[in-house]
C-alpha cells in the first residue's frame, strides 16, 4: 500500500551543544507496509522514527526520497489530491491527554472530522451522530457514557481509545500509531495493543506501529515486519518473531537485552549485552555504532557496512559482522505481556 524509498529529512540544529549546522533525522530509509499489515519500528528516543511517522502522515516535509501510495508518488499529485491520500494515513498521538482539546467533549472531537467528511459525501446530521457512535463502539467504548464527557472526565486508557477513534472517523487505509501506550498505566497497555491488533487483522487496516518496548512490538507486529532503526537508519530488518528470536546486530541484540528479566534471578548474566557507552553520533563514513559496540573492529571504524541478506531472504542487517549470539530472548506469550 505505501513503499518509502531512500528518504531523507535534515532538520537545522538549535541550541545545547549543536550550535549550528544541521541533523539528519532520517538517512536513507526505505520500507513498506502491506495492506492489512503491521509494520514496527523500533529503536531508541532520538533514531528518527517518530520523523518518519509524522512524514507519512503529511506533518513533516521531507528532503529527497519518494513515497508511493497504492503505486502513486506523492510528490506528483496535486496538493488537493496529495490532501485526500494522506487522509487515510491517521496518527495517533503518543499522548492521550494532550491529543484531545480539554475545552471540548468527547462528541465535538468527534464531530469535527465527521462534519467535514459528510459535507464532502453528502451526508446528514443523523450520519455524523451515527458515525460517532459507531467508531466509539468499534474501540470497546459506551457511546451513551463517553460522549457527553470531557477529557478531564476519562481515564487514560479511555482517552487513548477515543484518539484512536477519531482517527477511524475517515475510515483510514493506515494507522501511524506513535508510542501509543507509552503514557498509559501498565494494566491498560494490553487492551490498547490488543485493539490496534484487531483492527489490523479483523478491520483489514494497515498499522505502523512505533515504539521502544519490544514485548509491545512483538504483540502488534507478531505477523508483520520489524525495522530497527538507529541513528536515523535502518540497521536491521526481517520478520517480526525471527528477528527477536535470531537478533545478528549488536544494536538489536543490546534492546533485546535492555528487557527486564522476570523471572526471579538474582542477574541479568552474561547473555545480557549492554553497549560501552552512552548515545554518541556515529560517522556517517562507517559503521555508526561502532564507538558503541563491544566487538567493532578497524573495518567497523573505517567502512561503512552495507545491507546484507542473513538466512532467510526478508532478514537483513547492516554489520560487518553479523552473529546470533549474546541473547536469549525467551517467548513472550500474548497472554502475559
Amino acid at each position: 500500500m505505501i513503499e518509502v524509498k531512500n528518504l531523507v529529512k535534515t532538520f537545522p540544529a538549535q541550541g545545547g551543544f549543536l550550535k549550528q549546522g544541521e541533523v539528519q533525522a532520517v538517512k536513507g530509509v526505505s520500507f513498506s507496509i502491506p495492506a492489512s499489515g503491521a509494520v514496527t519500528f523500533i529503536g531508541e528516543s532520538g533514531c528518527g522514527k517518530t520523523t518518519i511517522g509524522r512524514i507519512l502522515t503529511g506533518l513533516e516535509s521531507y528532503d529527497s526520497g519518494e513515497i508511493l501510495y497504492n503505486g502513486m508518488s506523492l510528490a506528483d499529485l496535486s496538493p488537493t489530491e496529495r490532501r485526500d491520500r494522506l487522509r487515510k494515513v491517521q496518527l495517533i498521538q503518543q499522548d492521550p491527554y494532550a491529543a484531545l482539546n480539554p475545552s471540548r467533549t468527547v462528541a465535538q472531537s468527534l464531530t469535527a472530522p465527521l462534519a467535514w467528511e459528510a459535507k464532502r459525501q453528502r451526508r446528514s446530521k443523523t450520519w455524523i451522530e451515527d458515525r460517532s457512535r459507531e467508531v466509539l463502539t468499534q474501540v470497546g467504548l459506551n457511546p451513551d457514557v463517553v460522549l457527553p464527557k470531557y477529557p478531564h472526565m476519562l481515564s487514560g486508557g479511555q482517552r487513548q481509545r477515543v484518539v484512536v477513534a477519531r482517527a477511524l472517523t475517515v475510515n483510514p487505509d493506515v494507522l501511524v500509531a506513535d508510542e501509543a501506550v507509552s503514557m498509559i498505566d501498565v494494566s491498560l497497555r494490553l487492551g490498547i495493543l490488543h485493539l490496534l491488533h484487531r483492527l489490523c487483522t479483523e478491520e483489514g487496516i494497515a498499522v505502523l506501529f512505533i515504539t521502544h518496548d519490544v514485548a509491545a512490538a512483538r504483540y502488534v507486529g507478531s505477523d508483520g515486519s520489524l525495522y530497527v532503526i538507529y541513528q536515523g537508519e535502518i540497521v536491521e530488518q526481517g520478520r517480526t518473531e525471527e528477528l527477536i528470536q535470531s537478533p545478528v546486530h549488536p544494536y538489536t541484540q543490546s534492546l533485546l537485552s535492555a528487557v527486564p528479566v522476570l523471572r526471579g534471578l538474582e542477574r541479568p548474566g552474561e547473555d545480557r549485552y549492554i553497549p560501552r557507552a552512552e548515545f554518541t553520533s556515529g560517522d556517517s563514513t562507517a559503521c555508526r555504532f561502532a564507538l558503541r559496540c563491544r566487538f567493532s573492529q578497524e573495518r567497523c571504524r573505517t567502512e561503512k557496512p552495507l545491507v546484507t541478506t542473513w538466512g532467510k531472504d526478508h532478514h537483513r542487517h547492516t554489520c560487518h559482522f553479523p552473529a546470533p549470539r549474546r541473547v536469549v530472548a525467551e517467548p513472550i506469550e500474548n497472554e502475559r505481556l
